[in-house]
């Protein structure tokens, strides 16, 4: 073992799975370094998916993932892959086998996940940029926590093909950066997307969204909120979900929970794989989801996508917490993660639900820890959330 496993002294790289692939000799991300996260194909390689159980049973992929291809060409080196939460079906960054990566920003506290260890590599300055991927909100959750920016991608506009799924409806690719100039960069090329970023017409404030994330969050959150109203003029307030967000997180989860089990179950029933806490229990509750349960949960998610659009329409911007709170404590409580864990997806499903893209920005700190301030744009607005991003820093 050498190079980044030598100096990776905060457990984000993976000792199981390492590949280093050089990129080309020139492009827009000429002499940067990433980090893959391992649900990511190599060709040639295995892929863990966080899960000792899952690597024992896969055979090396054929062919490298295109998110992956894309950066290499744009002249990126990828100097390793990065932890995951097992299976990805986790908010927290400890992986029960593999270790919890440090957060170097939130000492004592989670990364984040389940794209822990590209979160923690980037806070760490080990690598320039990494990418992750974002079903329930496995890259806004881990930006925030860390103090970096994190993308989640309206749904569909970058290829998943050789990347473990969880939940294909709500599965999207992902990446982190330290700083927004860079979260560009790297999203003009895994966009593939060249064109003028549109100009935002108008901001909306998500009123229920911050009354969720309560008092000390929205008065942390307050002197990031008035750099954005600088560049975008005093924000609109708006109810997001007239029927509270945690109904909508029930959705999410009845959704989320009929897509694992479809996904996954047969290899669970078959491998029977030794699944830590809090992802065991999450998987035996996927098995008790029916294709009864999943109807109304899916006519209630495009209404809610329909009502989504209508808000955003005209090149709106939305502005809400990213989290209800900073990084919890490692090794906190299950009962108390769980409740952390719904009021977190609780604001997580908004962009989820209606497919949207989503951006963390790294501008608030609470108690001395990083706190993310959130914007949302229409589907395909992606471009605009990046420069909105890069004039704000």
């Amino acid at each position: 073992m050498s190079g980044i496993l030598d100096r990776d002294a905060i457990g984000a790289f993976c000792r199981h799975t390492h590949v280093e692939l050089g990129g080309a000799a020139s492009g827009p991300l000429a002499e940067l370094t990433f980090g893959a996260k391992d649900i990511y194909d190599v060709a040639g390689h295995r892929t863990g998916f966080g899960s000792p159980d899952w690597l024992a049973t896969h055979e090396a992929a054929n062919a490298t993932a295109p998110i992956v291809q894309r950066v290499l060409a744009a002249g990126a080196r990828m100097v390793g892959k990065t932890h995951t939460d097992e299976l990805t079906y986790s908010l927290n960054g400890e992986n029960a086998h593999y270790g919890t990566p440090v957060n170097i920003n939130a000492p004592g506290r989670i990364p984040g996940g389940s794209s822990s260890g590209s979160a923690a590599a980037v806070a760490a300055a080990l690598v320039d940029f990494a990418l992750g991927s974002d079903t329930g909100g496995s890259v806004r959750a881990p930006a925030s926590f860390c103090g970096i920016y994190g993308m989640r991608p309206t749904h569909g506009r970058i290829p998943l093909d050789g990347a473990c799924p969880l939940a294909a409806s709500f599965d999207t690719a992902g990446w982190f950066a330290r700083d927004a100039a860079l979260m560009e960069r790297v999203g003009r090329v895994l966009l593939a997307d060249a064109a003028a970023a549109p100009k935002p017409a108008r901001l909306l404030l998500a009123q229920d969204a911050f009354a969720l994330a309560g008092e000390a969050v929205t008065e942390a959150l307050q002197p990031a909120l008035e750099r954005v109203s600088a560049l975008l003029g005093r924000p609109q307030p708006v109810t997001v979900a007239s029927e509270g967000l945690p109904q909508w997180f029930e959705v999410f989860r009845v959704l989320q929970g009929a897509e694992v089990w479809a996904q996954h179950g047969a290899w669970v029933t078959r491998v029977k794989p030794a699944l830590g806490p809090g992802v065991r229990q999450r998987m035996q509750w996927a098995a008790t989801v029916t294709a009864r349960d999943a109807v109304p949960a899916r006519q209630q998610r495009e209404e809610i996508a329909r009502r989504m659009n209508a808000l955003l329409d005209g090149d709106a911007v939305l502005v809400l917490p990213t989290l209800p709170g900073i990084a919890p404590l490692r090794n906190t409580p299950p009962a108390a993660s769980d409740e952390f864990r719904a009021r977190a997806l609780s604001l997580l499903c908004i962009a989820g639900l209606a497919r949207l893209p989503q951006l963390s920005l790294p501008l608030a700190k609470l108690d001395g820890c990083p706190l993310g301030l959130s914007l949302i744009a229409a589907r395909g607005n992606d471009t605009m959330l990046l420069a909105l991003a890069k004039a704000i820093n």
